[in-house]
């Protein structure tokens, strides 16, 4: 409840408005770099930039190229970024061999990182989705996803991508008890320092479209994820499924798309108190980046709009594509 106060005109809610310092000094939300979460696409080969058309903006980069535009991320204040690989038709199976594999694409960049700029955070994304030739975050046994064997899966993709020097590792899939699967994983083999970080309500959306054109799994995607991401039309749920990761040992947990799902923020927030991420995925993205294009909107506005109403929600740090285009504009602040 609102506080009682004197009634006009003692009180003029717009005295706290008619100055811009004013209005700075007033304001209660904030946005930082460090708080911003760049995620990153990569490509095989060298000196690649390739454009993601449904994405304007952003490029695929192969390791060579995204070590260099990670330096000048984090040299804008940007602390931390998120890899995602377009893995190749060829190298796509049933059960996502290539997850495993050690020089894989994103564990040639996670080291090459490390190696060229050490201060930068590096999350991985724990899900077997890029390496599927089915393109289903888990492992197809007799038509339907296996929770189990799924999990099994992910445990080795999270080893494979904790000896290669990930930071956090952010298992994005939705199978039941993976956290736990993945924590015990990780402490038996002495990683008891990586951070999990669980897309802990991640739901079935029709944002992800251009997410899956960026990794190249549109035309692979058989079916739909509805039998293990979330139905938009819940939120209680969301609290269960959080509430289960981090008794399983999430230390941070996340809510995807963000804009459509804010209520969900504030509700995690309020009601666990621990550290709350969004995903402003690519559907969102788009959609202003379009508008924007079209003349619609102001590019810079209304994106730094959006990423405040994320704040306010109750996120504490948000995945955004346009990561570099706010630092920047917040540097100049």
């Amino acid at each position: 409840m609102v506080p009682e106060r004197a009634p006009f005109p003692a009180t003029r809610l717009r005295r706290l408005r008619q100055h811009a310092w004013l209005r700075d000094l007033v304001q209660e939300h904030r946005l930082h770099p460090s708080e911003l979460i760049w995620p990153v696409f990569l490509c095989e080969g060298q000196k690649q930039r390739i454009d993601i058309p449904s994405m304007p903006g952003v490029q695929r980069y192969s390791v060579d190229v995204a070590v260099v535009e990670i330096a000048r991320a984090h040299q804008l204040g940007i602390q931390a970024i998120a890899l995602f690989p377009q893995v190749p038709d060829n190298l796509k199976t049933p059960d996502g061999a290539e997850a495993f594999r050690k020089d894989n694409l994103v564990c040639t960049a996670t080291r090459a990182i490390k190696q060229n700029v050490p201060g930068v955070g590096i999350i991985c994304d724990v899900a077997l989705d890029p390496y599927t030739d089915h393109g289903q975050d888990g492992l197809v046994v007799d038509g339907e996803v296996h929770n189990d064997r799924s999990v099994e899966a992910l445990q080795r993709q999270s080893l494979n991508q904790a000896r290669a020097g990930a930071d956090i590792l952010a298992p994005s899939d939705m199978m039941d008890g993976r956290i736990a699967a993945i924590r015990d994983a990780l402490d038996t083999e002495s990683f008891e320092k990586v951070v999990l970080l669980s897309y802990a309500a991640k739901y079935a959306s029709s944002f992800y479209g251009p997410f899956r054109d960026a990794i190249g799994s549109t035309s692979n995607l058989k079916g739909d994820k509805r039998s293990y991401q979330m139905n938009p039309g819940n939120s209680n749920v969301a609290l269960h499924e959080v509430a289960l990761d981090l008794q399983e040992g999430a230390d941070m947990v996340m809510v995807k798309p963000a804009m459509p799902y804010m209520d969900i923020i504030g509700d995690i927030k309020r009601t666990f108190k621990v550290p709350t991420l969004a995903y402003q995925v690519s559907g969102e993205y788009a959609m202003l980046k379009f508008a924007a294009i079209a003349g619609a909107l102001t590019w810079d506005e209304v994106m730094l709009e959006s990423l405040l109403g994320l704040k306010r929600a109750g996120s504490d740090a948000i995945f955004t594509y346009a990561a570099r285009d706010i630092a920047s504009l917040l540097s100049k602040a």
